[in-house]
């Protein structure tokens, strides 16, 4: 093999493994926050490990990109929850245009180092919603507080967890098939 095709043929083997790389980079970053909690992304729990002696007051916030033509907002803007019990809330999406509109919700939590003890059992953030014209659902999140925050020395003294949701219109075109 001469230098030149040598040089080339590993060239060509390092841009293949930055493109893998480049591509393999998001599902990678979401599942280490999934796992860390970094940057406000929470865990999702299967059982609320029960109640203990602390709350938390948790704020529910919520946005709508403006490019989806929906009315979005929590039903309660805070509610005090016990640390370790299955909580409930509710937030409400009207659909304002008049043809159907599907749309995917973002979330996050602050503070970030809340993120990997706040966890959703169910949420309307886990699959798109298609809301028909001029429709208005009711949408929950199950979530909990997992007790071990209070044993964490970074995270022990949080008093107030904002829960955040941004709506983003789904092209139907990428999505369908």
């Amino acid at each position: 093999m001469t230098p030149n095709l040598r040089i080339a043929t590993l060239a060509a083997i390092g841009v293949g493994c930055m493109t893998g790389l480049g591509y393999a980079s998001v599902p990678l970053y979401k599942m280490f926050c999934q796992v860390t909690g970094l940057n406000g992304t929470t865990q999702r729990g299967g059982t609320a490990p029960g109640a203990v002696d602390a709350q938390v007051r948790v704020d529910f916030d919520s946005n709508v990109n403006p490019k989806l033509p929906w009315t979005f907002k929590p039903e309660k803007t805070s509610e005090t929850v016990a640390v370790g019990a299955r909580d409930m809330a509710f937030f409400t999406a009207t659909n304002n245009s008049d043809k159907p509109v599907t749309g995917m919700a973002t979330f996050n939590v602050t503070p970030a180092m809340a993120g990997k003890y706040f966890s959703k059992i169910q949420c309307f953030c886990f699959n798109q919603q298609t809301l028909k014209p001029g429709e208005t659902v009711r949408m929950p999140v199950i979530f909990f507080v997992d007790p071990k925050m209070l044993a964490d020395p970074d995270a022990k003294d949080i008093r107030t967890i904002t829960l955040s949701y941004t709506f983003y219109p789904v092209d139907s075109a990428k999505t369908a098939g």
